[in-house]
């Protein structure tokens, strides 16, 4: 009781300070917009402009332009990697432990102080649209509509301060619509905004929208070298995790071959959502697939090569509307002249596997889901086209919108701030390490509770309740294929992470899990 009153007032002092700063200080120039995408489980392996092979494929030439415009941020970590928890560690700036939402199945606290609350009480409106999945009502919006839980692709609810309402049509068109009417319509224009625009896509079971179905069955996708991973340089963890396109990936649910014999609640959840005139559209692409699929009777890693075809399809198809609409939105920007004033980041909640290690899904600390895309656009402050390789964090994003609102961080937010990254600075005591925790199990996917600590070149995870130990050189071995954590070249090298470990949960006070 005693921390919560101590923290509810310096919490209070911090409203009271952003109030009268901007009261105090005359402001040379109108202080910045800030227009925040975010997209669901959007791997960054998937965005055309971190030159992966899968762009050659399927470009997002959007997302691209905030890139092309700004920067291109290429180690952007998360510190847990599952939806809930990095929404509320970028609300509020601080780690899994501290803000209480360590997996998806936690409330999160509304009278938490968060980065949007700040800016409010320190002269922005502030709205959010889309995925919000935390499960308790928005606080220090001036506006919101939000999904309800994960929401749906087709035909989606949605909560409003007025009820529940059901809009006709695709999630991720609907979100830009509501985003660009209040943009259009209903802020202040007086007011600098915060608008956090947050799809619910590409997130499983990857329904491609109307426009998008079967835009890339004529594509053969590349296969990862490590589809057929056999985990043997690994540990218990990722031999007995429960996410493998080969065993864990549904058929029906996920791959979209319904039949009338599987017209289950998943099936009524999703396919039963659509009206007449989508399921015409619908069936008329998946019908025919499933009818070739049916006849193939296929087994085996050919089965499993077909699954991961089949995934890309639907997955890259689901980020096409993404870009699409990232598009109607800067062409917004640029035709009402908000554009010059307005701060454009995109990101994800975490990385994801499009089939490494024979893969999909998050939560582990290896590349794929620890790492998640950052591009950002600041008209006349960041030089276009500029890419940046050093380590930020969701961690960071709190304190960075604070930071170019000119307002003060709260003294419990844990992250730094990368506004001089974005000038072309790099600061001299800049981090040159990470803190990650995840703690979801058991759970879906069986992924066991781990913690570790990165640097650019080396990563030391620790499977704590198995008592195991892993250590990659990621210049040697990027795709973390063999733990050397026994090798005697390392031993020095490990001894220091271990203590870079301990120091870091020091400076993030970390609690010990249950």
């Amino acid at each position: 009781m005693i921390r919560f009153i101590s923290f509810f007032t310096r919490a209070l002092a911090s409203l009271i300070l952003a109030i009268l700063f901007v009261s105090c200080e005359k402001q040379a120039e109108p202080r910045p917009n800030i227009l925040f995408i975010f997209s669901d489980d959007h791997a960054y392996q998937a965005v055309s402009a971190y030159d992966y092979e899968i762009g050659e494929f399927a470009p997002t030439p959007n997302i691209d332009r905030i890139a092309g415009d700004g920067i291109r941020f290429d180690r952007c970590y998360v510190t847990n990697s599952i939806c809930a928890p990095s929404r509320a560690t970028i609300l509020t700036g601080m780690h899994s432990h501290l803000n209480g939402i360590r997996t998806n199945r936690d409330h999160f606290d509304t009278t938490m102080l968060t980065f949007p609350r700040i800016l409010q009480s320190g002269g922005y409106q502030t709205a959010i649209v889309g995925k919000w999945h935390l499960k308790t009502t928005p606080m220090g919006f001036d506006y919101w509509e939000v999904l309800p839980g994960q929401g749906h692709y087709y035909n989606p609810d949605f909560r409003t301060p007025a009820g529940m309402i059901r809009e006709k049509g695709y999630v991720t068109d609907i979100i830009t619509d509501k985003a660009l009417n209040w943009l259009k319509e209903k802020r202040n224009p007086e007011k600098p905004f915060m608008l956090m625009l947050q799809h619910k896509a590409p997130h499983r079971e990857w329904e491609p929208g109307p426009a998008q179905l079967g835009m890339f069955e004529d594509v053969e996708f590349p296969e990862p070298s490590n589809l057929f991973d056999d985990y043997k340089g690994r540990g218990t963890a990722a031999r007995e995790q429960d996410m493998t396109i080969e065993k864990t990936m549904r058929i029906a649910a996920d791959l979209k071959m319904w039949g009338d014999e599987e017209r289950n609640s998943w099936w009524e959840h999703t396919i039963g959502r659509m009206d007449d005139d989508q399921r015409l559209e619908w069936d008329a692409v998946y019908d025919p697939i499933r009818e070739k699929f049916l006849e193939a009777d296929l087994s085996g890693k050919e089965l499993v090569s077909w699954k991961y075809q089949r995934y890309m399809r639907d997955y890259l198809a689901c980020i096409q509307s993404v870009d699409e609409n990232v598009g109607r939105v800067l062409d917004y920007l640029e035709e009402s002249g908000l554009a010059e004033n307005t701060i454009v980041l995109y990101n994800s909640d975490q990385g994801f596997y499009l089939g490494e290690h024979g893969w999909f899904d998050k939560r582990f600390m290896y590349e794929e889901s620890f790492r998640t895309p950052l591009l950002v656009r600041w008209p006349g402050v960041t030089d276009q086209g500029q890419v940046n390789g050093e380590m930020v964090s969701n961690l960071d994003l709190a304190q960075t919108f604070l930071d170019i609102a000119k307002l003060e961080a709260h003294e419990q937010m844990q992250g730094e701030s990368f506004v001089p990254l974005l000038k072309g600075k790099i600061p001299g005591d800049w981090r040159k390490s990470l803190y990650y925790h995840y703690y979801e199990f058991p759970a879906v996917h069986s992924v066991k509770r781990h913690e570790g600590v990165a640097t650019k070149q080396y990563k030391l995870i620790h499977f704590y309740d198995l008592d195991e130990w892993e250590f990659y050189d990621l210049e040697k071995d990027p795709n973390e294929m063999q733990s050397v954590f026994d090798h005697p070249d390392y031993q020095d090298l490990i001894r220091e992470l271990k203590e870079e470990l301990n120091r870091l949960k020091e400076q993030y006070a970390v609690v010990p899990p249950d």
